[in-house]
């Protein structure tokens, strides 16, 4: 039998009860972009939150650079998983340790805008929003922008099995509002793949169309990716979603050709609506 602590459970309660925000960051030999990553968390001007590393198992120098790190902020905890079990394990680990009542992701190669958690939590809890996500900038390592990806009002769990617009590193989602909602155990495509599944909970994800967060494109493997990234999703469909074949293809379909337009013709695709514009602010 488990000891409990009670203790520690009464802290957990006492954090979930205040607005905290627990981020939660898998990393796997990320010790080129790692620093940046947490320096732009330590930089919010909402100081309430804990920052959750997982480490899966880094080649490289990343579990020593997140732990020195730690060493001079608290609000930073470092755990190294046992083997190499991908972003999904890792990402659900954390949130499984999580004590805050929100749940933040961002990755070990993106970073925040100092505003990003003190504006989207005053409008999930002025909202009451379940969950929410951002519009983005997109670069390259060397910091050349590609783009500013525009994000819509609101979506439903239909809009979502056509085109994911949530970027994983500007989402949050309510704990006190949904419970802890993990990720499906899939090597590509897991936050896809818990996002759907909260929006079988809540009709809509609530869109902030500001640029709060900045995303790395790895530009030495995108056509890999997609190929990649495309048959996660038909895996998502039918054995995560259980959809029937026919609208597996049609929801299948929506994806490639929105995603072709997107990425190939962005000009059409802004013409058309299937890419936003961030506001202006």
């Amino acid at each position: 039998m488990k000891t409990i602590n009670p203790t520690l459970n009464s802290e957990r309660e006492k954090r979930s009860a205040s607005n905290s925000v627990s981020i939660i960051t898998p990393c796997y030999n990320a010790s080129e972009t790692l620093a940046k990553t947490i320096t732009s968390v330590q930089q919010q001007d909402f100081e309430d939150w804990e920052l959750i590393i997982v480490d899966d198992q880094s080649s490289d120098t990343t579990y020593k650079t997140a732990l020195k790190f730690s060493e001079i902020d608290p609000r930073i905890k470092v755990i190294q998983q046992n083997e190499n079990a991908g972003a999904a394990k890792a990402r659900n680990r954390g949130i499984e340790i999580a004590q805050g009542r929100f749940i933040a992701f961002i990755d070990a190669d993106d970073q925040w805008a100092t505003n990003k958690l003190s504006r989207q939590l005053a409008m999930m809890l002025e909202n009451q929003w379940p969950i929410s996500y951002t519009a983005y900038t997109r670069h390259t390592s060397d910091g050349t922008i590609i783009n500013a990806v525009g994000v819509p009002k609101k979506i439903t769990y239909r809009d979502l099995l056509k085109t994911n617009v949530i970027g994983c590193s500007t989402a949050i989602y309510d704990s006190q509002i949904l419970g802890k909602i993990y990720m499906p155990d899939l090597r590509k495509r897991q936050d896809y793949g818990l996002w759907l599944r909260i929006l079988r909970k809540t009709p809509y994800a609530y869109g902030i169309n500001s640029a709060l967060t900045l995303y790395l494109v790895q530009q030495n493997s995108l056509s890999a990716n997609k190929k990649k990234s495309a048959l996660y999703n038909w895996h998502i469909y039918r054995n995560e979603e259980k959809l029937s074949l026919l609208s597996s293809w049609y929801n299948f379909v929506n994806y490639a050709f929105r995603g072709a337009i997107r990425t190939n013709l962005p000009n059409l695709a802004y013409f058309i609506g299937l890419l936003e514009k961030p506001d202006r602010d």
